[in-house]
């Protein structure tokens, strides 16, 4: 008798303890990305794999392609297969309010991170706060100039919240600054190839340039290939992200500075706090993720 009751108090705690370690993990937990062909979303993805590897959770990762067409069957798919929560960073912050609808009438959680969704209800909004890195941009740039010069704004793509945030933010800190005029603005989609294409025009039209703010490195590599192409020297080049290439741009001296943000760390989170909404936990409304402006080191 003794040996059965001591063999059920074993049975009763490994399950008691099972069950705690899989609570989580009872329901996958599903990520819509807006692009896998950015290094900064790839590093997100990384991020919220590493966790979920850890917490013992499934993870279902959706690539959008920037298709916001493509976004909602991704979250539909995810929907049919009934995830206990949905991370989703948006293709366009609008376009998106639809399918965060079909998620909260099939009552899934939905948090987003990056980018925000202009409708629909959502958990908690994990992400760095774009405008204030937008404004470090700025700051930054001025400070360079010393409040002097013309600059160029590369901008990602539209509908997208991390780019009216960084726009508004730099625009914010230029405005203030009457020496400094913006004497070009244009969307190159967050794209490596879009923003050689977009620099390449901006060059032609524009023979004074000082400085370029571009609203992520891919664009920032881009306008720094089309200005090594014209053979154009002594313009800053500012970008955001703080992803590997611009990083290494900036210690081999061609990109001046760049807004880290932490995708690894967003990703993380993102995974962190669907647990806690699946375990039936309260979040904040919004998660912030600091930012610090990344420049050569001597």
């Amino acid at each position: 008798m003794k040996k059965i009751i001591v063999l059920l108090m074993v049975v009763c705690m490994a399950v008691s303890l099972f069950s705690g370690l899989t609570f989580a993990t009872a329901k996958p937990i599903g990520i819509v990305l807006s692009t896998l062909d950015n290094p900064f979303f790839v590093t997100l993805r990384d991020g919220a794999a590493a966790r979920a590897k850890k917490l013992g959770c499934q993870l279902i990762v959706l690539d959008s392609q920037n298709d916001s067409a493509k976004e909602s069957s991704n979250m539909e798919d995810l929907i049919q297969q009934k995830v206990g929560a949905i991370l989703v960073n948006p293709v366009d912050s609008d376009a998106v309010v639809n399918a965060v609808k079909a998620a909260n009438n099939a009552k899934i959680p939905v948090l987003t991170i990056d980018r925000t969704a202009n409708g629909g209800s959502v958990v908690t909004h994990i992400a760095s706060d774009n405008i204030a890195g937008g404004k470090m941009a700025g700051e930054y740039i001025v400070k360079l100039l010393k409040g002097k010069g013309k600059v160029v704004e590369i901008q990602g793509t539209p509908g997208a919240s991390a780019a009216r945030d960084r726009g508004k933010g730099f625009d914010g800190v230029i405005a203030k600054t009457p020496g400094i005029k913006i004497v070009a603005q244009q969307e190159a989609g967050f794209d490596r190839q879009k923003g050689l294409t977009v620099m390449e025009n901006i060059l032609q039209a524009q023979p004074v340039i000082n400085a370029i703010f571009c609203q992520n490195d891919e664009m920032a590599l881009g306008a720094i290939k089309a200005i090594q192409s014209a053979k154009r020297t002594g313009i800053i080049v500012v970008g955001f992200d703080a992803t590997d290439d611009g990083v290494k741009a900036i210690n081999a001296g061609l990109m001046t500075g760049t807004i880290a943000q932490q995708p690894a760390m967003i990703g993380s989170m993102g995974i962190d706090n669907a647990v806690n909404v699946m375990k039936g936990k309260k979040v904040p409304a919004a998660i912030p993720v600091a930012l610090k402006l990344i420049i050569k080191t001597k």
